[in-house]
């Protein structure tokens, strides 16, 4: 997938990239709470690693500002690790699906 015909850097994670439109990316400590922001996937959405009721945790959560401040949304979804670990898993299979309706 590519845009205008131009092969993009998207959320880059282990030196890894992938085509798309640019997102930017965050390092450990970029965000108020510690949380490790792995990538913005649009203007208000971001992926981030945390910890939530002591386990590890994949947040994918839509933000909002307020007094200059960007705020976590109600909107989003908390993977578990096993959670993740299954949409991992399957990340070729959601890539030929999306490839077959594109």
């Amino acid at each position: 997938m590519s845009t205008k015909g131009k092969k993009e850097e998207e959320c880059v994670s282990d030196g890894e990239s992938v085509e798309g439109p640019p997102k930017k990316s965050f390092k450990k400590g970029s965000d108020d709470s510690g949380d490790i922001v792995v990538c913005e996937i649009s203007k208000n959405r971001r992926v981030s690693v945390r910890t939530w009721q002591g386990k590890v945790v994949v947040d994918i959560r839509e933000f909002y500002v307020k007094d200059g401040k960007q705020l976590p949304g109600k909107k989003g979804i908390l993977l578990t690790m096993d959670q993740w670990k299954i949409l991992r898993d399957h990340v070729g299979e959601i890539d030929k699906a999306v490839a077959e309706n594109a």
